[in-house]
C-alpha cells in the first residue's frame, strides 16, 4: 500500500498518474471514487472479520486443522498481494480471496495469543480500531503532511522492517534469533511501539493514494486497489499490536 505501503509505491503512483491522462474522458461511473473505495473496504472487512471467526472457531476443537488454515491462509495471502500489486488489474476479483486468506491467518494467530493470555484478541482489536480512527483524523486535518520527504522516510523505515524481519526468519533457521522482537523488556517493547508508529503512518500514506487516484479519476477496478492496500496497512498495524501486548503480558 504505500508510497511507502509495498502496495502504494512511486513507481505505482506515476503509473497511475499516465492512468489519469488515458481515462480522463472516461465516464463519471467508470471511475474510482473515494465513496466507492469506502464501500469496498466495508467489503473486504466482512471477508475478513467472517473468515477470522471461522478459523477462531475451529481453533477451539480441532487445533491442528486451523493451524493448517492460518498457515495456508498466510501461504496464499502472501502470494496473492503480490499478484494483486504488480497486476492491478486482478484486484476486484483476488482482493476479496486476500481478505478471506487473512482472515483465516489472524483467527487462528489470534486463537493462539487468546489462549496464553485471554483478553488480548479483543485489546489488539480495539486498539486497531483506534489506531484507525486517529490516522483518519490526523489526515482529515493535514495535522502530517504528506510530502514527498515524508513518503521516502517512511518508505526507508517500511523497508527497513521488512528486511529485518526477513533476515531473522532466515537466521531462525540456524538457531539465531533476535530477542527484542519477540521478548519483552524494554528494549523489545521499544521496537513494537517503533514498528507499530511506522505501520500506522502507513496509513496516511494508504488515504493520500486512495484521495489522489479519485481526484486522478482512475479506473473503477483501483477503488478494490485502494481497499486491498488499506487492509495490508490495517492486518499490519492489529499483528504488531497483539505482539506489543504479549510482550507486556510477559512483564506482568
Amino acid at each position: 500500500m504505500k508510497s511507502s505501503n509495498p502496495v502504494f509505491g512511486n513507481q505505482v503512483m506515476e503509473r497511475y498518474r499516465q492512468l489519469a491522462g488515458s481515462t480522463s474522458s472516461m465516464p463519471i461511473t467508470e471511475q474510482m471514487t473515494i465513496n466507492g473505495t469506502i464501500n469496498k473496504i466495508f467489503i473486504l472487512t466482512i471477508f475478513l472479520i467472517g473468515s477470522a471467526i471461522v478459523s477462531w472457531t475451529i481453533y477451539s476443537s480441532s487445533a491442528g486443522f486451523a493451524s493448517l488454515l492460518g498457515i495456508g491462509g498466510i501461504i496464499v495471502g502472501f502470494i496473492l498481494a503480490l499478484v494483486i500489486s504488480f497486476k492491478n488489474t486482478t484486484a476486484p476479483i483476488l482482493s476479496p480471496v486476500y481478505a478471506i486468506c487473512e482472515g483465516l491467518a489472524m483467527g487462528f494467530i489470534s486463537a493462539v495469543f487468546e489462549t496464553m493470555y485471554p483478553g488480548i484478541a479483543f485489546q489488539a482489536s480495539f486498539g486497531t480500531f483506534g489506531v484507525l480512527l486517529t490516522m483518519i483524523f490526523v489526515y482529515k486535518f493535514r495535522i502530517i503532511k504528506v510530502t514527498e520527504k515524508f513518503k521516502t522516510g517512511l518508505l526507508i523505515a517500511t523497508g527497513g522492517i521488512a528486511l529485518l524481519y526477513l533476515l531473522t526468519f532466515i537466521l531462525s533457521f540456524f538457531g539465531i534469533y533476535a530477542p527484542f522482537i519477540y521478548e519483552g523488556g524494554l528494549i523489545g517493547i521499544g521496537f513494537s511501539v517503533l514498528v507499530i508508529g511506522i505501520a500506522s503512518l502507513n496509513l496516511l500514506l494508504d488515504f493520500d493514494f486512495i484521495e489522489k487516484g479519485a481526484g486522478y479519476g482512475l479506473p473503477k477496478y483501483m477503488e478494490w486497489y485502494g481497499a486491498f492496500g488499506i487492509l495490508v496497512t490495517v492486518v499490519w498495524v492489529y499483528l504488531e499490536i497483539l505482539r506489543l501486548l504479549a510482550k507486556l503480558r510477559q512483564n506482568e
